[in-house]
């Protein structure tokens, strides 16, 4: 089969994929409906964009639909951004405000009226087949890649920004794996990124139809491996995406001062100590606080700029110590590791071994042997 008649069938694949799974996602019962139409409108944005790999064999385009068609591309990262937001965020609103995110696809299209939409159907025909070559296209990529840029940065911002507030506020572990998903994702989106990029300059530089047709299979390729990885992410966590406070800010950003304090780290740790607040596993910042009847934001500045710890970090160490006496107590050597994280606060092995190899620098296991 010859590359050309691949690359079709490919696009034509993943087309089908990423339209079937953007359907799933607009008709699935969830609590997250926006995030779920943003990705939706995402991979409908992408599998459009793929079409020109195979539509033309099945449809003559019109001139200005193409045009459109192209230049939705636009919003594939605007679109990917509000999606990070509505995933991190549980009370994520779309506002006006966002409306500023299709800015540049209508510069592109008022940038493009002169030349192209307002000319005659000759005019935009060899417009379009002398693509590359017009000031206009020209102008409009070298932006496209500063506004690119722009937004991988602010996402990238933000998702760094969310981990920071995951273990600045809970100690559950389940949290982190919106953090995990939207790591892995922008991780997969950029090499989708950078293998187009890399097509792109082998098409333009290189003047070899050969390895611009290989190029382009591989990104195809690489498409389905992502539509497939999505698929499997949704069959595996169901119940991914449970966000965080939109109002939450990190420690760093309070702007209230608290002094340091050693009366307000002592009673801290007495309360620790004697109340053992750790023990419950969905135990935040937000209950703790609560509890101590003292502000969420001066706790949240006491434990991460005063005792220099993250939250996440400082309630694990009180759970390992409590697990350490168990573990050293001789009365106890039938309870399991397993009944003991529970005891102790965890909800999982993985998270409660990590933790413990990260205080102590053994397992469980081998510290209780250690002991003995």
């Amino acid at each position: 089969m010859e590359k050309v008649s691949v690359i079709a069938v490919l696009g034509f694949i993943i087309f089908l994929l990423f339209l079937f799974f953007a359907g799933f996602l607009l008709t699935v019962k969830t609590n997250k409906k926006l995030g779920n139409r943003l990705l939706a409108f995402f991979l409908i944005v992408t599998a459009l964009d793929i079409s020109v790999f195979f539509y033309s064999m099945f449809v003559t385009p019109n001139l200005n639909l193409e045009m459109l068609r192209i230049k939705l591309s636009a919003f594939k990262d605007p679109l990917l951004f509000l999606y990070v937001l509505s995933v991190i965020y549980s009370n994520f609103k779309l506002k006006r405000i966002h409306v500023l995110h299709s800015l540049f696809w209508l510069i592109s299209i008022v940038i493009l009226l002169p030349n192209f939409f307002l000319v005659d159907a000759s005019a935009k025909e060899a417009f379009l087949n002398n693509y590359d070559d017009n000031w206009e296209i020209q102008f409009l990529d070298f932006a496209g890649h500063f506004v690119s840029l722009g937004y991988f940065l602010a996402t990238l911002y933000y998702v760094l920004r969310y981990r920071k507030l995951i273990l600045e506020n809970y100690t559950n572990s389940d949290v982190l794996k919106n953090y995990n998903w939207l790591k892995q994702l922008l991780i997969l989106i950029t090499i989708g990124h950078l293998l187009t990029l890399i097509k792109g300059y082998a098409r333009d530089t290189i003047e070899n139809d050969e390895v611009t047709q290989v190029l382009r299979i591989v990104v195809l390729l690489f498409g389905v491996f992502f539509i497939f990885w999505l698929f499997l992410k949704a069959l595996h966590s169901p119940k991914l995406f449970r966000g965080i406070d939109v109002h939450l800010s990190t420690s760093k950003e309070i702007e209230k001062e608290v002094d340091e304090n050693n009366t307000k780290v002592e009673d801290l740790k007495n309360y620790m100590i004697t109340k053992e607040p750790f023990l419950n596993p969905d135990l935040t910042i937000r209950k703790l606080a609560e509890n101590m009847q003292m502000p969420m934001r001066d706790l949240s500045v006491l434990i991460n700029q005063n005792l220099n710890q993250h939250f996440f970090d400082f309630i694990n160490g009180y759970r390992i110590e409590k697990a350490k006496k168990i573990l050293s107590d001789t009365s106890k050597s039938k309870v399991t590791v397993l009944e003991i994280l529970y005891e102790v606060g965890f909800n999982s092995k993985s998270s409660f071994n990590t933790a413990f190899k990260k205080h102590t620098g053994k397992t469980p296991t081998q510290y209780r042997k250690s002991v003995d």
